[in-house]
Formats: C-alpha cells, structure tokens, sequence
C-alpha cells in the first residue's frame, strides 16, 4: 500500500505534536525515511539505490479513526506536523546497505517496537523501483518505508498516545526523534 503524507506533515527532530481535536486514536510508527538524490523515474530495482541520497529517521504519526473512517488514508496520515523526521540526513555511503539498520520506538522508557530493516517486506530499492513506476520522484523526496510491528492500534487493547508523552524514534547509526505529545487545547506555538 501506497499513500502521500502532505507537506504540512514535515515536523522537527524534536519539535512537539499537537493532537487534533477530530481524532481519538494517534499511533506512532516508526520507520526508515529515504531521500531522494535524484530525479527517478521507471528506475529498475537493480539501480534504485542509486538515487539515494541518504537516510533518516521518521515518525509516521497517523489517526487511526480517521484513517479508516471511510477509507480516508491521507486525512488520517496528514494533520499537521504528523510526520517528524531527522535529526540529520545521514549519506548514502556511510550507510551503506540500508537493510541492516536496527530501529527501536520508545514511548518514554517502554520500547514499543524493536526490529531491523533486514526484515523489511519489501526492501529499500525494490521501493523506490515500484513507487518510480508510477510517479516521478524528486530530489529531496522522502520514503517512508513500513513500520515494524509493535505499532498502538495492533496492541489489545489498542495503545493510544495521549498528551504529555514522548515518541522516541532511534536508529543508532541514524540518530533519533524525541517528540512531545501536545492536547489540542494547549496554545502553545511551538510549529
């Protein structure tokens, strides 16, 4: 499954969360971002990594009641500052092969996901192959590839964020994100 997060998504390394008001269950998923070097288009797996110009940490922050209502995947991907990421952009050569990252998400000191890339359903470049079949990536585009399992809404009972709580999401070779949960009803302008 494919689906775009938008632009008002982007959100800093250490940046807090608002919570909308018009959802109730905000689940976290950590993953691998990759970003784009290069333009790619039609590009054949065997060349994909090619295109890369190096990778990140990302929170795919999602409302699960809006994103199932309906089957609206971009409303419940894309409230604002849903998708942190960083710190850094890490290079593609001193990554190296990009499924042999660990990945861990935290929720304070509980770890909630723990995996490698290597078990990845599909890997990084077989990705970018697919995706660039159908749409033109650009220099500075970001693929978030999956999340491991682990994630709120798979838990019984569902595990929701709520306010106060921070994200942690941590690759050791990548950095890690540490985001603060924020109620909707704080008008602190922290964006």
């Amino acid at each position: 499954m494919v689906f775009a997060k938008l632009s008002n998504t982007v959100n800093g390394p250490y940046r807090p969360i608002r919570m909308p008001r018009a959802t109730e269950q905000i689940d976290y998923e950590g993953e691998l971002g990759v970003v784009l070097g290069k333009t790619c288009k039609g590009v054949k797996e065997a060349d994909a990594l090619d295109y890369v110009a190096g990778y990140l940490a990302v929170n795919d922050v999602s409302a699960r009641d809006v994103q199932h209502r309906n089957g609206q995947w971009v409303l419940g991907k894309s409230p604002d500052g849903f998708a942190p990421m960083g710190p850094a952009l890490v290079t593609a050569d001193e990554v190296g092969d990009p499924q042999q990252l660990d990945l861990r998400t935290l929720i304070g000191e509980e770890v909630v996901q723990s995996a490698n890339t290597r078990e990845m359903i599909f890997p990084v470049a077989r990705l970018i192959s697919f995706i660039s079949e159908f749409v033109t990536l650009e220099p500075g585009d970001v693929i978030a590839t999956g999340t491991p399992s682990g994630v709120g809404g798979a838990q019984d009972p569902p595990r929701w964020l709520r306010a106060g709580e921070t994200v942690r999401v941590e690759f050791p070779r990548l950095g890690a994100l540490a985001n603060l949960m924020v109620a909707p009803e704080d008008d602190h302008q922290d964006r």
